[in-house]
C-alpha cells in the first residue's frame, strides 16, 4: 500500500514544484503556506479561525482581530504563527531536547497557562494526560523516552529513508508520549513539518476536514497498524499536490476564456 503511495508522490512531486512552488516568489509561497498550515492544524484542535481569518490576522495583526472570535484563539494563532517561523528558520537544525522545548515555548507562550493553570511554556507535564478517549502512560516514563525518539529520528534521517515515512512514524510517536501539558498536536504537526522541509520537500497538511481519519490512523498507529499513518500522510500530500496543480490549470484557463 505505502509502496504505491510512496511511488505515486515521488512521481507528482516535480510537476507540483514546477507549476505551482517555483511560480510563486518565495516569500508569497511561505505565506501561503503558513496561512493554510496554521488555520488547519489549529481547526484540528478546535480554534475557530477559518482561512480568511488567519489570512487577515497574519496580514494585520491585532490591528483587525476578526470578531467574535475569543481573545485566547487569536493569540493562540499569533503563538503558531511564531513557532511556524522559528520552525522555518532552523530546518537544518538537529532534533533535541533543548530544540522542542524551544519550539513548544514559543507555540503555547500567551496561552498554556490560561488553558492549564500552572503549566508553563517550554516545559515538559508533571501529570499524567488524557485526550479524547485514549489516556496515555505514567508522564515520567514516556518524557524519559524522549530523547529516544529524537535520537532514532535523527538517524532515520541520517540513513536516507524516505522522509515522508520518516515524518509520519516520528509524529505517531510522539503524540503517544505526549510530553507537554498542551500543545502536542500542534508540536507533532510542526515537527513532521521540519523533517519535510530539511530534506527539501513541500510541507504537509492535515486539513480539519480530515480530523477524524487523522485520529483513526493515529489509534491504528498505536495499535501497531504503523502502515494507515504512513499511507494517511502520503494520501494528504497527493490531495494537496493534485488539488493546487488542477487549480493553477483551471484558473489559467478561465483567465484566458473571455465571456465577452
Amino acid at each position: 500500500m505505502c509502496e504505491d503511495l510512496e511511488k505515486q508522490y515521488n512521481e507528482l512531486l516535480p510537476e507540483y514544484r514546477k507549476c505551482v512552488e517555483k511560480k510563486m516568489v518565495p516569500e508569497d509561497y511561505l505565506q501561503y503556506n503558513e496561512i493554510l498550515f496554521s488555520a488547519h492544524s489549529l481547526g484540528i484542535e478546535g480554534n475557530s479561525y477559518t482561512i480568511n481569518d488567519t489570512k487577515a490576522l497574519k496580514e494585520l495583526g491585532l490591528g483587525v482581530v476578526p470578531m467574535n472570535k475569543p481573545l485566547v484563539e487569536t493569540m493562540e494563532m499569533l503563538d503558531h504563527f511564531h513557532a511556524y517561523e522559528q520552525m522555518l528558520d532552523s530546518t537544518q537544525s538537529p532534533l533535541t531536547e533543548d530544540y522542542i522545548l524551544s519550539l513548544h515555548a514559543t507555540l503555547t507562550q500567551h496561552t498554556i497557562s490560561y488553558r492549564h493553570p500552572g503549566a508553563n511554556p517550554g516545559e515538559y507535564t508533571t501529570m499524567d494526560m488524557g485526550a479524547g478517549d485514549t489516556l496515555f502512560g505514567d508522564h515520567e516514563q514516556l518524557i524519559k523516552k524522549v530523547p529516544d525518539l529524537l535520537q532514532h529520528t535523527e538517524r532515520a534521517i541520517e540513513k536516507g529513508l524516505p522522509p515522508m515515512f520518516v515524518a509520519a512514524i516520528f509524529h505517531g510517536h510522539f503524540i503517544y508520549l505526549h510530553p507537554f501539558r498542551d500543545g502536542n498536536g500542534r508540536m507533532a504537526r510542526l515537527l513532521s513539518n521540519k523533517i519535510l522541509l530539511q530534506a527539501g520537500h513541500p510541507i504537509l497538511i492535515i486539513t480539519r476536514e480530515s480530523k477524524e481519519e487523522y485520529i483513526r490512523a493515529l489509534k491504528l498507529f498505536h495499535n501497531d497498524s504503523a502502515e494507515y499513518l504512513v499511507a494517511f500522510f502520503y494520501q494528504c500530500a497527493i490531495k494537496r499536490m493534485k488539488k493546487e496543480i488542477e487549480e493553477k490549470r483551471q484558473n489559467t484557463i478561465k483567465g484566458i476564456t473571455f465571456l465577452l
